[in-house]
Formats: C-alpha cells, structure tokens, sequence
C-alpha cells in the first residue's frame, strides 16, 4: 500500500473514533439526563475519556507511522480492548454496543488487509468470549477474588448465551473475510489503477517529447481556427510561446495575408490539404519565409479541427537562390572567356588608331572632343571588361595571415578622401583594441569592403554615417565583418537579384562590384546577408571562416 493511501485511511480510522466516542458521550449524557442511574455513569465517561485519548494519540504518532508500522497494530487491539470494556459495563452478553467489534475489524482489514482483518477478529473473539465467562462465573460468584459485575438484567440460560457467542463470533470471522476479500480487491485495483496511471503517464509524456522533438512547428485548432496546441519547434520558429499563441486565431498568430487566408479556407473547404508560403515577422523584427501546410484534424468522432504544420523555409529559400545565382553566373563564367579576348583586341586596335590619328591630323575643337570622347568611352568600356574577368575568370589566392582591423581602416581612409565623399558624410571603424588576425588574401579582402563601403556611400547622396565593424565569433569561429549605412535603403523585392552581374543601381560604376563581393565570399565557403528598409538604410553581414578554405 503506497504511504499516501495508509495515511489517508489512517486520517479515516482517527476521525470514525472521533465521531463514535462523540456519539456515545453525548448519547450517555442524554441518557443519564432522562434516566439518572441507568447506565453505570463513572466507568462509561471513563472510557469515552480512554477513546478521545487514543484518538488523540493516533493523531500524535501519524508522521512516524509509516517508519513504524507496528503503532497501527497498537491501536487497533486499543480498540478493540475498549469495545470489549464498553460491552461488558453495558450488560456484557446482553449489550446493545457488541456490535462495534466490526469497527476494529473493517479497520485491520483496510489498514493490514485480510491478515490484519483475521488477527483482530480472533482478538474480538477471545475477548467477547472472555467478558462472557467472567460476567456469568461473576453472577455465580465462583471468582476467587472481587469482581464488578456490569449493570444487567436476569443472565441468559447457558444454550441461549452459547448460541448469542457463537452468532456474535460468526458475525466477527464472516466481517473479517468480507473486508479482508474487499480490502485485497481494493488493493490490487489501486495498484492495477496505478500501474495504468503510469503508463498512461509515460505514454502522455513521450508523445509530448515526441512532438516537442519535431524540427517543424506544428499546431492544432478548433473548428473556429482557434490555436489549441502549440509545440516548442512553433514556438522558436515564430519567437511565441505558448501562452501567446493559445486560444487565438490562426491567421492572428501566423500574421497570413488575407489573400492567402482565403486561399486555404477555399482548400479546407474541398477536404484537400493546402501547401502555402508567406513571409513572417518574428518579434524580435527579423523575417522569415514561413511554409505552411494545413488538414482536417480527423478523430472517432469527426472532424474536430484543423492540423497545421509548418516551417522555417529563410535557409532553404536562400540556398535555392544562391544556386540559381550560382546557375546564372557560371553561364555567364563560360561566355566572358570567350567574349571577353574578342572584344578587347579589337577596343585596343581602335583606341590606339585614333590616339594615332587624334595626332597626325589636323582637327578643329569639335573634332577633338569627338576624339576624347571615342577614347574616354573606350577606356570606359575597357574598365568594365576588366571587371568582367576579374569576376568570371578563376582567381589566384595569395593566403596570408593579416590584421582584418587594417583593411577597414585602409578603406575609412580612402573613402574620407575621395571625390564621393563630403562633409555631410560620417565614416566610422567600429573594432577592438586587440588584433584579428585572419588567413585569407588581404587585396580580395580589401576589394570585399571596398566595393561595400562605396555602396553604401553612394547610398547616402544626401549625407549620412557609415559604419565599418568587425569581430570574431568565438562559437563558430567565424569573423563577422557588417557595413551599415543610413542611406535609401533597398526593396525588399530587390534583395534577391542584389548578387547579379550588371544590376547596379547607381550611375557610377559597372555593375559587377558586388557580383564580385558575392563571388569572393562564396569561394571562401563564407555567407552574406542584406537586410533593409527603406529610408532607414541597409546593413550587409559577411561571415568568413577565420581559417581560409578555399574553393574555386
């Protein structure tokens, strides 16, 4: 029997003693009150005064019962010595209170099951049996000493009294054995009740790590699209816990456009499950691509809801598009080998023939801006050929060890000295005291912040600061270099094709400056994020093994 259910049937026996000296204390009293003299009123107070005693040692000793369990046998065999005093001063065979045997008895039964029963039925028994004996050898006075003798009628014939003991002594065994059977039964439904208590436990609690272990988000609604459930996976994917996200809407929580709502109630509405994407915005302001999967909930009983499952798709989409870019720029890759010398030579001849020509002839003012103009564009186009290879061709690492801090340095000095740059324009080198030392080519390196840096100033044409910053992520080990401007900002739409060859966006340059940044990062098995909005500015993010591996 487990601890808990002993104390509690223990607490059971205590206030039943309570409640039976109550009732005989306050049925003696109105007795005595009506008719003085009919009980023997000394000795029965007394026992009633025995009664509240042991309940009240039964009370005392409840918190070391479980240490020592023979205190319950104590007590019971107390209790059935004062039933056996209460009978014999009440008219002994002829007692009305005989009957509270079975008190002592039900209760060995619950608290010592059958066995316990049995014992304290036999000690009924001897007892009963006994006070018999003495009450009539009492009567006859064939006791060899003094003996009260209890308040009673004429005595019963000697048939009669052997007939009311062995009825009383059945009534005693038969009581053992039905609460000890009972008792047994209680038991082994408590612990057959238990056993499945646990299981169902276990069971509860390992579908509930199951679902917490899934990677995706998953939830469930009513048939109102009320959330209901809400696993740890959808908590960390939206940023929400659980609280939140209970008993709201499910275009609430998942923030879905109302396009896209209707979309998957006219898809639940056919019976068919529903696939679809949406960008999410978690709490702390950062978006993600959300991919949604939405069905009946189906039970015994019905539809009683819908099942959702979804995930974070932000890793998954940005790989599909660095492989279309990685698709689209080897394409480009293998025309520039071969356009590349076919335009260049013939650019070079005719640059140089009208430098030639530009001397020997004899031209006007207007012939010679024509000149400087056909070179100026020729040098242009030249350049932006150059560009051109130095982003598809492949590239010849020189790997060194240098301080990453002096290439943002370097670049803040050029850019407060150059022609794109005035006063309105604050350029700033956020990094610490110590060196960070990385292994990679430092002039691809400088190219990398270069070509960010110029961006972002020409982001900025109104003024604005610019921040150069780098660390080192001791988790990852990966060096983190981030460019921050105050500038227009970029269109969310935009952002994709950022990385594409020829997508400048600015009047200067070729078009090819950040196809190369993406290009260098990419060798050096490195990533690059953008995230901006407009008219707040933008912020690049470049993180790079601190150890180059280089792949070409």
């Amino acid at each position: 029997m487990a601890d808990t259910e002993l104390l509690r049937r223990l607490r059971w026996l205590i206030a039943t003693r309570a409640i039976l000296g109550t009732l005989l204390l306050g049925g003696a009293t109105v007795v005595e009150l009506t008719a003085p003299g009919r009980f023997p009123v000394d000795p029965f107070f007394l026992l009633i005064a025995f009664t509240y005693a042991l309940t009240a040692m039964s009370a005392a000793t409840l918190r070391v019962v479980e240490r020592r369990r023979w205190l319950i046998d104590v007590q019971l065999a107390c209790d059935a010595a004062i039933v056996s005093a209460f009978v014999y001063v009440t008219g002994g065979i002829t007692s009305v209170f005989s009957s509270l045997y079975v008190v002592p008895i039900v209760a060995g039964s619950l608290l010592r099951h059958r066995r316990g029963g049995l014992i304290i039925a036999a000690m009924s028994a001897v007892l009963f049996v006994a006070l018999v004996v003495v009450q009539f050898m009492a009567a006859d006075a064939r006791l060899p000493v003094s003996w009260p003798t209890p308040q009673t009628g004429a005595l019963p014939t000697a048939s009669v009294a052997q007939y009311i003991v062995a009825l009383n002594l059945f009534g005693y065994l038969g009581v053992a054995l039905l609460s000890g059977v009972m008792s047994e039964s209680a038991r082994t439904a408590g612990v057959r009740l238990q056993r499945a208590s646990t299981e169902i436990a276990d069971l509860q609690a390992l579908n509930q790590h199951v679902i917490d272990s899934l990677p995706s988000g998953l939830m469930t609604t009513d048939t109102s699209q009320r959330v209901v459930t809400f696993n740890h996976a959808a908590e960390t994917i939206c940023d929400l816990t659980f609280q939140l996200a209970v008993d709201r809407q499910l275009v609430d929580v998942l923030q879905m456009p109302a396009r896209l709502v209707d979309e998957l109630n006219e898809g639940l509405r056919k019976g068919a499950a529903r696939r679809l994407e949406f960008r999410y915005r978690r709490a702390d302001g950062r978006e993600i691509d959300i991919g949604l999967t939405a069905t009946h909930l189906e039970t015994p009983g019905g539809r009683v809801g819908y099942l959702i499952t979804f995930q974070d798709l932000t890793d998954i989409k940005r790989l599909e598009r660095d492989v279309r870019l990685q698709q689209r720029l080897a394409a480009v890759g293998e025309m520039a080998a071969g356009i590349a010398h076919e335009i260049r030579n013939p650019l070079a001849s005719m640059s140089g023939s009208i430098q030639i020509l530009r001397q020997e002839l004899p031209l006007n003012a207007e012939q010679e801006q024509l000149m400087d103009i056909v070179l100026r564009e020729s040098e242009r186009l030249n350049t932006t050929i150059r560009s051109f290879l130095a982003y598809a061709r492949p590239q010849r690492f020189a790997v060194v060890r240098f301080d990453i801090r002096r290439v943002l340095q370097d670049t803040a000095l050029l850019l407060r000295n150059s022609s794109e740059v005035s006063e309105m324009h604050s350029i700033e080198v956020d990094v610490k005291g110590e060196p960070l030392w990385f292994e990679a080519d430092e002039n691809q390196m400088k190219q990398v912040v270069w070509n960010l840096a110029t961006n972002g100033v020409r982001a900025m044409p109104q003024g604005g600061r610019l921040r150069l910053a780098a660390g080192y992520d001791d988790r990852t080990q990966q060096v983190m270099l981030t460019v921050q401007d105050e500038g227009i900002g970029i269109p969310a739409e935009e952002i994709d094709g950022l990385f594409q060859p020829f997508h400048g966006t600015f009047a200067k340059g070729s078009g090819l400056g950040l196809a190369i940044v993406h290009r260098i990062i990419t060798d050096y098995r490195g990533e690059i994020q953008v995230s901006s909005r407009r008219g707040s500015g933008t912020l690049v993010s470049v993180r790079l093994p601190a150890h180059a591996e280089v792949t070409t």
